[in-house]
C-alpha cells in the first residue's frame, strides 16, 4: 500500500470519531461519560483479544496499561465530559491543538525536530477548526474546557509513545488495538461504578448509539489508526485528527439543522488544507511549484 492510500485509510478513524458528538448528545443517556467510555472500549477490546488470542507479557504489560489509559481510557472519559458540558463544538476546537502538542513531544521523545512548516499549519488548523465550530453565542464551562485540553494532551502523548515503542514481534495492529482498548476500558470500570453507577435503563436508541461507538468508533477505527501510526510520520498522522470536528460540523448541518456560514466555509478550506499540507515535505512542495528554467536554444 502506498503512502497516499495508507493516509486515506488512516483518516477514516478520526472521521468516524467525529460522529461521537452527535451520537452522545442525541442517542446516549446524559450524565454518564465514564460509563459511555467503558461501553465503547471494553467490548471492542475483548472481541479483538478473542480474535487474536494474544495477551501482553513482560514490559508490554505496563506499556499496554499506560498506552491504553492515554489512548483509550483517559481520552474517552475526557472527550465524553467535554461533549456533555461544552455546546457548539467548543470541545472540538480545544482538541484541535493536539498536533501542536505532538510536535513538541515528538521533539522530546523521538528527536524529530519541529519544522516551521508543520508548526505553521498546526496553527492554521486550529484557526480553521475554530472558524468551523465556534459560532453564535458561546457558553464556557471550566470543567469542560479543562477536559477538552486534557483530551488533546493525553491523545498526543499516546500517539508519540505508540510510535516510540512500536510493537512486539509478531503483534499486529489488531493485537495492539485489543490490548489498549481492553486496558483502557478496565481502567474506567471502577471509576464508572464509583462515581456514576449504571444507567437506569437503555432504550433501543441508546443501544444503537453505543453499538455504533463500540464497533465503528473503537474496534474498526483503532485497527486502522494503529496501523497508520506504525507506518506514517507521527506528526503527519496527528493532523488527521482535525477531521473529527469537520465531520462533527457536517453531521450537525445534515441532521440537526445547524446552518453553515461563509466563515465556516473558509474554516473548512483552511483546516483541510492544513491536513493535506502536513502530509507533505516542504521540499517536495518547493519542487512542485518551481518553474523549470530552460536554456537558450532549447
Amino acid at each position: 500500500m502506498d503512502t497516499l492510500s495508507r493516509t486515506a485509510l488512516t483518516a477514516l478513524a478520526p472521521a468516524s470519531w467525529g460522529t461521537t458528538y452527535l451520537v452522545t448528545t442525541e442517542f446516549l443517556p446524559s450524565g454518564y461519560p465514564l460509563v459511555s467510555g467503558v461501553i465503547r472500549a471494553l467490548p471492542a477490546g475483548l472481541i479483538l483479544l478473542a480474535i487474536t488470542r494474544k495477551v501482553p507479557h513482560g514490559k508490554w504489560l505496563w506499556r499496554s496499561l499506560l498506552l491504553g489509559t492515554l489512548n483509550i481510557g483517559a481520552l474517552f472519559a475526557l472527550l465524553f465530559v467535554a461533549a456533555y458540558r461544552l455546546p457548539g463544538g467548543i470541545a472540538a476546537t480545544l482538541t484541535a491543538v493536539q498536533p501542536l502538542i505532538v510536535v513538541g513531544l515528538a521533539f522530546l521523545l523521538l528527536n524529530e525536530r519541529p519544522t516551521r512548516w508543520r508548526l505553521g499549519w498546526g496553527l492554521a488548523g486550529v484557526v480553521g477548526v475554530g472558524l468551523i465550530v465556534l459560532r453564535g453565542r458561546l457558553t464556557f464551562d471550566l470543567l469542560g474546557i479543562l477536559a477538552g485540553i486534557a483530551a488533546a494532551s493525553v491523545m498526543a502523548g499516546g500517539i508519540v509513545l505508540t510510535k516510540r515503542w512500536g510493537r512486539p514481534e509478531g503483534a499486529g495492529a489488531a493485537t495492539i488495538a485489543g490490548w489498549q482498548l481492553t486496558a483502557g476500558g478496565l481502567v474506567l470500570v471502577p471509576l464508572a461504578l464509583a462515581f456514576e453507577g449504571l444507567p437506569p435503563g437503555l432504550d433501543l436508541r441508546a443501544i444503537g448509539g453505543y453499538t455504533w461507538l463500540s464497533v465503528v468508533g473503537a474496534l474498526l477505527s483503532y485497527l486502522v489508526w494503529f496501523q497508520g501510526i506504525g507506518k506514517l510520520p507521527v506528526v503527519a498522522v496527528s493532523f488527521l485528527a482535525l477531521l473529527s470536528p469537520i465531520v462533527a460540523t457536517i453531521l450537525g448541518w445534515l441532521f440537526l439543522g445547524e446552518s453553515l456560514t461563509q466563515w465556516q466555509g473558509v474554516g473548512f478550506v483552511l483546516a483541510l488544507t492544513a491536513i493535506g499540507a502536513a502530509q507533505l515535505n516542504p521540499g517536495v512542495v518547493r519542487n512542485l511549484v518551481r518553474v523549470p528554467v530552460t536554456t537558450k536554444g532549447e
